[in-house]
């Protein structure tokens, strides 16, 4: 009997054992905890490793030594020891056509940032099956970029827009801004296509939210006053014969937080496989529709040091905007 092993075998580890490196920490990087600087560049070393070096004195900031917690000032020098890595078979390569659709979906860049119009289907990140994520692609693309991190999260099946920081400074501005809630935090504007008729003085869900775990890791949330405090905003665009096209902006930034409050004002997201309508999901799958009906349709946020916002918006994507446009408007 063939083994699992035996017919695709595991590609092999080969060990590296590089020389002292001596680091100069730039502006982008002070303010960083040393225990994470090492982490971002020592990858797939343990993090007991790093506490390790770090405790035994073996990792030096101006020849002295430094805690775990140590923050990194502008000029610092990091002397990083030699530490064997193992390194692993190389990630996939992005293919012509996420490529192509990258490339073509930026919406704005700058120095510091970069956003782009996310298609269906593609996580974020790779990671739990997933073998290449959105930060892995462009990160292979953009070669020459010493730093992108994603800002925040969409889920798999969501389209639209997601910034990713090419700075260290930026990530940690706009991450502020997102837990900001008043005048300077970054708002978020979705649209999604709802069962049936959404109330018209429906403007605002403040309901809870519960996050658990359930089977293999999966998540489910529900409404529950044991839960965070979660506020998401509503308007309706347009109603057709069965469903109506919402615009959503989540003041919290919860857990399918869009989805579960949809759910609690009895009106699905359609395409929702785990809130909403097997029966009416089915029937939309026919008129088109086979996804979750969910789109990140624009961001606005205001850069380091400016006073005017910076808007961003996203088209819907083709594979909802073309079974939209067949049906029927109400007046």
């Amino acid at each position: 009997m063939t083994k699992p092993s035996d017919k695709f075998p595991l590609a092999p580890l080969t060990v590296i054992a590089p020389a002292v490196q001596r680091l100069s920490v730039d502006a982008d990087q002070a303010g960083q905890r040393i225990d994470n600087f090492l982490l971002a560049r020592l990858k797939g070393v343990p993090k007991s490793r790093i506490y390790n070096i770090i405790r035994k004195g073996e990792v030096r900031v101006n020849k002295g030594r430094i805690k775990p917690d140590y923050k990194l000032i502008e000029g610092d020098e990091v002397r990083v020891p030699p530490v064997r890595v193992a390194e692993r078979a190389a990630e996939p390569a992005p293919g012509r056509t996420l490529i192509a659709t990258l490339q073509d979906g930026v919406l704005f860049e700058n120095d510091g940032l970069l956003v782009i119009n996310k298609p269906p289907g593609l996580a974020v990140h790779g990671g739990s099956g997933v073998s290449l994520g959105l930060i892995e692609a462009l990160r292979q693309m953009r070669p020459e970029a010493r730093y992108l991190e994603l800002v925040h999260r969409l889920d798999r099946d969501t389209s639209g827009c997601i910034m990713i920081a090419k700075k260290r400074s930026f990530l940690r501005h706009l991450q502020a801004a997102l837990r900001d809630k008043g005048h300077s935090g970054i708002q978020k504007v979705y649209q999604a296509l709802v069962i049936g008729q959404w109330p018209a003085d429906c403007k605002r869900i403040d309901a809870a939210l519960l996050k658990s775990e359930v089977g293999d890791s999966e998540r489910i949330v529900k409404v529950n006053p044991a839960g965070k405090p979660s506020l998401t905003e509503f308007a309706v665009l347009q109603r057709y014969r069965d469903c109506t096209l919402i615009e959503a902006r989540p003041i919290t930034g919860r857990t399918h937080q869009i989805r579960v409050h949809a759910q609690f004002a009895g009106h699905s997201l359609i395409g929702d496989e785990k809130y909403g309508d097997d029966d009416f999901n089915k029937a939309m799958r026919q008129r088109g529709i086979k996804r979750l009906f969910l789109h990140a349709a624009g961001l606005a946020f205001y850069l380091p040091g400016a006073s005017e916002l910076t808007r961003v918006k996203a088209p819907l994507a083709r594979d909802l905007a073309d079974p939209l446009a067949l049906m029927q408007p109400l007046e």
